[in-house]
């Protein structure tokens, strides 16, 4: 103990500069200081610091000890100041984005849920299929779909998330099962935020550009058109999971189904220690599971091949 005394007074000296801003800074006497520093330089058997009046200068040992064991007392401060983060309630206003239907359905209640656990927080959520530029907006979380972009963002994986193609009873009665990419351009598909829909051949992402009768950005309006029986449409698991179940969907192109993707929570770097940002996030990672639908294997629609019985008929991957 008493060591660590001698290395922390000499740390805190070369960090604040003079002995007596480290003795205010330790809560002792500047001779105090000044003796720890002695022992220590006689523990070693070298010089550490040169004293003149008006300052103080690094040895070249001095320079070595230092950059060897200051990390210590900034991974000690960098400790202490988590354990206080993790008391302090979240208290202040949390700014939070998200896209619209994912929001509305799954993040909003568990906003209401924490707050009322935590009545001091105040927050403001926008829910918008725009891609938000969350430092610029003045964000402190978003929730964002998919694979991830390379960023200076901090992320927390939700839960997962996979995408279906899929097209009702109705729609299959009048035209045929696809069994390959290729025939992705025979079919009326309904197009929804993009235009082109994500697949995967043999751990490979591949994107598909499609076309139909039919186009909006709305996920709930989208699911309509195809459960009325309009066309094709790509919608992750928490739209049709229960459709799936109950029939009145059914899965196609499940052999290239992507599943490299999840919902994401990002948040900037410099937010990563306020209690308001980090709580909320682990208590969405806690519950989200909670109000998902039962996450299913629906298999093959009838008829459909696998990846491989696929490229074995036709030569190629399609």
């Amino acid at each position: 103990m008493q060591r660590w005394d001698r290395v922390e007074a000499f740390v805190e000296v070369v960090r604040l500069g003079t002995f007596a801003a480290a003795a205010r800074h330790l809560k002792v006497s500047n001779s105090h200081v000044s003796r720890l520093v002695s022992q220590l330089e006689a523990q070693l058997g070298t010089t550490l610091l040169y004293r003149t009046t008006r300052q103080i200068r690094l040895t070249d040992a001095g320079a070595l000890y230092y950059e060897h064991c200051h990390h210590l007392f900034d991974g000690l401060r960098d400790a202490e100041a988590a354990i206080n983060d993790l008391q302090a309630q979240p208290r202040g206003v949390l700014k939070l984005t998200s896209a619209t239907t994912f929001g509305e359905r799954f993040v909003a209640p568990l906003i209401n849920d924490f707050m009322r656990l935590n009545p001091q927080l105040e927050v403001r959520f926008h829910f918008t299929n725009r891609q938000v530029d969350i430092i610029n907006e003045g964000y402190d979380i978003a929730i964002r779909m998919g694979t991830l972009k390379d960023s200076t963002l901090i992320a927390r994986r939700l839960c997962e998330r996979h995408e279906y193609v899929v097209g009702s009873p109705e729609y299959f009665a009048r035209v045929p099962v696809p069994h390959t990419l290729s025939e992705l351009s025979r079919h009326r598909c309904l197009v929804g935020s993009r235009d082109h829909w994500r697949f995967d051949i043999h751990g490979v992402r591949r994107e598909v550009r499609v076309e139909g009768p039919w186009e909006g950005n709305s996920g709930p309006a989208l699911l309509d058109a195809a459960l009325k029986g309009l066309g094709l449409a790509q919608l992750p698991d928490y739209y049709v999971d229960p459709y799936l179940a109950s029939g009145e969907l059914i899965s196609v192109l499940d052999a290239y189904r992507h599943d490299d993707t999840a919902v994401w929570a990002v948040y900037p770097r410099h937010r990563h220690r306020s209690p308001k940002v980090y709580q909320f996030i682990d208590y969405l990672v806690a519950h989200i599971e909670e109000l998902l639908p039962v996450r299913r294997n629906f298999g093959p629609a009838p008829g459909e091949p696998s990846t491989a019985d696929a490229v074995e008929k036709n030569g190629k991957v399609p």
